[in-house]
C-alpha cells in the first residue's frame, strides 16, 4: 500500500503557504515586542521538548525562521521522526534576535502540532504492528494544515487516505441515500474517476453483501463492532479492501486489526490532538 500521496512540489507549496498565513496573522505589519530589542542584536536559542515525543515538522520550523531571516542558522541535534525524551535539546538557533524571537512562537506551533499527530500515530502503528492490518488518517483535519497533517501522520508511520475530495471518491451515507438508484453508483464513479479510488461506506452486513455485489473492490465498515467486522471479513473472501472506521482507540485497535481487515482509518490521529509541549529559551546574548 503506498503510504504518501503528498508529491514534493505539493509538500513545498504547502510549507510556504502554511508559514505566510501564520507569520501574517500573527506579526501583520510589525512585531511591536521585538522592537524594544536593538536591531543590531545576536542570539543563540534553543529548543527542548519537555515530553516524550516523535519530532514531526521540522521543515515548517526552519522555514518560519528562515522567511522571516535567511541568515539564521538552525542546528538541529535530533532527526524528523526521531523518538526524544523528556527535556531532551532538540535544536539550537543562531542568528539576529529580533526575528528569532519573532519567529518563535510560529515556529513552535507548527512543530508542536505535528509532532503530536506523528506521536499518536506511531502508538497506533505499533499497537497493530503484529498484524496485516494498516492505519490510515482520514480527512478530519484543522483546516490549512491538511497536507501538513497529513505528512505527519506518515512521519508516524501511518498511512493517508485522499488528500482531498478532488483525487479519491468515498461515496457515504448521505451520498447513498442522495441517489436515485445505488446500482448506478459504481458506474457514475467510474465515468467520473478513472484510475482513482472508489471506497464506498457500509453501515450493516446486508449493506456490505450487496455493494460486493455490484462489484465494489474498496469498502469502509463504519461502526461494526468486533462481532459484525469478523463476519464482514468471512463474507467478503478476500474480494475487496476492507477498512474499519468509528470508535477506535487503543485500547481496541488490536482486537480490529485481528479482524482481518486490511485497514484502520482514525479521525483522531488530526482531530483529537494534544499539542507536544515544547519550549524555546534565548540562551547567549549580544549586541554590537
Amino acid at each position: 500500500m503506498q503510504r504518501s500521496k503528498i508529491n514534493k512540489k505539493t509538500l513545498i507549496e504547502a510549507i510556504r503557504k502554511n508559514i505566510k498565513t501564520a507569520l501574517q496573522e500573527d506579526i501583520a505589519n510589525i512585531d511591536l515586542s521585538a522592537q524594544l530589542i536593538e536591531a543590531k542584536s545576536f542570539a543563540m536559542a534553543y529548543v527542548k521538548s519537555k515530553e516524550s515525543a516523535i519530532i514531526s515538522g521540522i521543515p515548517w520550523f526552519n522555514s518560519t525562521f528562515l522567511m522571516l531571516d535567511p541568515k539564521i542558522k538552525i542546528k538541529w541535534l535530533v532527526k524528523e521522526g526521531e523518538i526524544v525524551k523528556k527535556n531532551q535539546r532538540l535544536c539550537e538557533i543562531y542568528g539576529r534576535a529580533r526575528p528569532i524571537l519573532t519567529g518563535e512562537r510560529v515556529a513552535l506551533n507548527f512543530l508542536q502540532t505535528l509532532s503530536a499527530t506523528s506521536t499518536i500515530t506511531q502508538q497506533y502503528v505499533k499497537a497493530i504492528s503484529n498484524t496485516d492490518a494498516k492505519i490510515f488518517d482520514t480527512r478530519k483535519t484543522i483546516p490549512g494544515l491538511r497536507i501538513a497533517q497529513k505528512y505527519a501522520v506518515t512521519i508516524g508511520g501511518g498511512n493517508n487516505q485522499r488528500i482531498g475530495l478532488y483525487d479519491q471518491i468515498l461515496i457515504k451515507e448521505n451520498h447513498i441515500k442522495s441517489s436515485k438508484k445505488i446500482d448506478n453508483l459504481l458506474p457514475l464513479a467510474l465515468k467520473h474517476a478513472k484510475n482513482k479510488d472508489i471506497q464506498i461506506e457500509v453501515e450493516n452486513l446486508d449493506q456490505l453483501k450487496k455493494f460486493l455485489e455490484l462489484g465494489f473492490k474498496n469498502i469502509l465498515l463504519d461502526n461494526f463492532n468486533i462481532k459484525n467486522l469478523n463476519k464482514a471479513v468471512l463474507i467478503n473472501k478476500k474480494r475487496a479492501i476492507l477498512e474499519a472506521s468509528g470508535n477506535i482507540t487503543l485500547k481496541n485497535v488490536k482486537k480490529i486489526a485481528l479482524t482481518g481487515v486490511n485497514r484502520i482509518s482514525l479521525g483522531s490521529l488530526t482531530k483529537n490532538i494534544k499539542a507536544i509541549d515544547l519550549s524555546m529559551k534565548i540562551e547567549t546574548f549580544k549586541s554590537l
